[in-house]
């Protein structure tokens, strides 16, 4: 299958998916196979089209990416990673699909690969711990696309660390419910969102709460200005004594951190399968250039250097596609923290879409570092790229995190703590 890109001169040439030569998937169920082929057809449709406005666009002003959102909801997008009961696809392998889906969506936009990611994987997947009451009041139209979810858990000082000394956020007992007040930092989706998941400290534990982003308290701050992910908006959310009562706490209190870890870890996946379909982006458009472009009397292909640097991307293509399905089968198989492989998924797939992003900008030299070229509005896809990967390596888990956990793995909690 071929995508078209605006080359150097302003001219359409058609881009190869080397994913359908390089890559020989023996992992995917059938199924899985069937949603990664329907996805891609939705992708290419629905969000190519607008790839380009959403990555140059100022949160501030363009906004959340609705009619994008919406037309992905009318296709059925967001039904792939549930239930039946709630609207949902109703597959076997639900985290396997979901993630081949973030795949193929980051192939385009990596910031609609996130609004998805946000969506489902950690407001629609902390969901699943919720009562049939919450599921139906706020799970259904989430599937359905009537509502759009986030998820909070990071803090001003609080990030990676989610230990309950570390989240300030808290949520206080009274006489006929709870009384939330703290600060969410980063938190996608918030400005558009209906709820938000939120972590918070109750006494010396963590507890979930699924809160209206519409409940007297609750503020929403304005869209932070990215270098990339301009189409995912983030914000800061505050809660100045929001009262909740027990219907709105997610799974039981004091059981937060479990819940949050669990979304987490899966989200780790999405992000790692985001960072292959950016890599694999990435390094479709290098290649078509490299055998496409001529210096001194010969294609840049012909260069030894770039050669043996396409080779290496391949076979890191490879291994990082691989992982990410290996986790995510694990966690069909019923795995709630399938690690190592979560862990590796995501600092392979973050890491590679950098790195191929990056040479990507160099093969095309001048016209890799534009957004758009004033002689004759030719747009450049690798640019965008490379400002959209750095955040895989930086979210839902710094990747230092990732090789701590790896770490541990290896040597044993007694020797990393």
């Amino acid at each position: 299958m071929t995508t078209s890109t605006v080359t150097p001169t302003g001219a359409t040439a058609s881009v190869v998916r080397l994913y359908d030569r390089m890559y020989h998937d023996r992992l995917s169920p059938q199924e899985v196979l069937a949603v990664r082929e329907r996805v891609r057809a939705m992708a290419d449709e629905v969000v190519a089209p607008a790839a380009h406005a959403i990555a140059t666009g100022d949160e501030r002003v363009e906004g959340f990416p609705r009619e994008v959102f919406d037309e992905l909801a009318r296709r059925g997008l967001f039904r792939i990673p549930f239930a039946g009961d709630v609207g949902g696809d109703d597959l076997t392998h639900p985290a396997t699909a979901t993630a081949v889906a973030v795949e193929e969506i980051a192939y385009h936009s990596n910031s609609v690969a996130a609004v998805f990611d946000v969506h489902c994987i950690l407001a629609g997947n902390a969901l699943k711990h919720g009562t049939d009451k919450q599921k139906q009041q706020w799970l259904r139209p989430l599937v359905a696309g009537e509502i759009v979810g986030s998820f909070a858990t990071s803090e001003p000082g609080a990030s990676s660390d989610l230990a309950p000394t570390a989240v300030q956020t808290r949520a206080d007992r009274t006489g006929d419910g709870w009384v939330l007040n703290g600060t969410k930092r980063w938190i996608t989706n918030s400005p558009v969102a209906a709820f938000v998941v939120v972590l918070a400290r109750t006494d010396d534990r963590l507890t979930t709460f699924i809160v209206p982003t519409n409940a007297p308290g609750v503020s929403v701050g304005l869209p932070d200005r990215k270098i990339g992910n301009r189409g995912q908006l983030t914000a800061d959310v505050t809660f100045s004594d929001v009262r909740l009562t027990d219907d709105d706490v997610l799974g039981r209190p004091g059981e937060g951190l479990k819940i949050a870890l669990q979304t987490l870890t899966y989200g780790r996946i999405g992000i790692g399968a985001a960072g292959v379909g950016m890599a694999q982006a990435a390094f479709d458009h290098m290649t078509a250039h490299l055998t496409t472009r001529h210096a001194f009397g010969k294609p840049l292909g012909a260069n030894q250097h770039w050669q043996f640097a396409v080779a290496e991307y391949a076979t890191q293509l490879e291994a990082a596609r691989s992982t990410y399905l290996k986790a995510a089968l694990r966690m069909d198989e019923g795995v709630d923290f399938p690690e190592p492989e979560a862990a590796m998924a995501k600092l392979l797939g973050t890491r590679l879409s950098v790195d191929i992003a990056r040479d990507a900008v160099q093969v095309f030299g001048g016209m890799g570092f534009v957004q758009e070229r004033g002689a004759d509005g030719a747009t450049s896809v690798v640019s965008t790229l490379y400002r959209d990967s750095k955040i895989g390596e930086i979210y839902e888990g710094a990747n230092e995190i990732q090789k701590w956990v790896i770490a541990r793995r290896v040597l044993g909690r007694d020797v990393t703590g």
